[in-house]
C-alpha cells in the first residue's frame, strides 16, 4: 500500500469525520484523480519535442501518455485539426498517491524560492490545479538528458463538494501551502 494512502486511511479520515461531523466514513472526500498535462505548441513544427515531452512524462509517472490532439484549426498559429500538440496522463488508485507522495515531499522542496502553494487554485467545485514551470523539480528526471524545460499542469480531481473540504483534506494530506497572514 502507497505510504500516502495509508496516512490518508490511518489519520487523515478519522480527523476529517471529527472535524466535520460527516454521518459515515464514505462521506469524507477523497481523491479520486490526478491528470497530468504537458502542452507542447513547438511539436507543430518539430515533431520530435513531443517524443521528448512523452518520455519525461512517462518517466515521472510511470504510466505511458496519451498524445493530444487539435480540436480545431487555427490559422494564426499554422495548427490543422488532428494535428499532435501535447500530452496528458490520467492517475488513479496507487499511481495516484505515489505520484502525489513524490510530489508533495520530495519535488516541491527542490522548486526555487518555494514559499508553498496558492490556496487559490479552486475551480469551484472541490477540485485543484496547480502549475510547475519546470520538470527538472522530479528526481527521475536527469538534468543531462533533457532538450528543453517543460512546464506541466497537474489537476487533482476529488469528491469533496466545495473548496474549503478539498483544500482541507490536501492539507491534512500534507500539500505546502502557503501561510495565511
Amino acid at each position: 500500500m502507497a505510504r500516502l494512502k495509508k496516512k490518508y486511511l490511518e489519520e487523515v479520515v478519522p480527523r476529517l469525520v471529527k472535524d466535520n461531523k460527516y454521518p459515515t466514513v464514505m462521506a469524507v472526500p477523497k481523491v479520486d484523480k490526478v491528470t497530468i498535462n504537458i502542452g507542447v505548441g513547438e511539436a507543430i513544427v518539430n515533431a520530435k519535442t513531443l517524443d521528448a515531452a512523452v518520455a519525461d512524462l512517462r518517466i515521472i509517472t510511470g504510466q505511458q501518455p496519451v498524445i493530444t490532439r487539435a480540436r480545431k484549426s487555427i490559422s494564426n498559429f499554422k495548427l490543422r485539426q488532428g494535428m499532435p500538440i501535447g500530452c496528458r496522463v490520467t492517475l488513479r488508485r496507487e499511481r495516484m498517491y505515489e505520484f502525489l507522495d513524490r510530489l508533495m515531499n520530495s519535488a516541491m522542496p527542490r522548486i526555487r524560492d518555494f514559499r508553498g502553494i496558492s490556496t487559490k487554485s479552486c475551480d469551484g467545485r472541490g477540485n485543484f490545479n496547480l502549475g510547475i514551470k519546470e520538470q527538472l523539480i522530479f528526481p527521475e528526471i536527469d538534468y543531462d538528458k533533457i532538450d528543453k524545460v517543460r512546464g506541466m499542469s497537474i489537476a487533482i480531481t476529488t469528491t469533496a463538494n466545495t473548496d474549503a473540504e478539498c483544500l482541507q483534506l490536501l492539507k491534512e494530506l500534507g500539500m505546502p501551502f502557503k501561510k495565511e497572514e
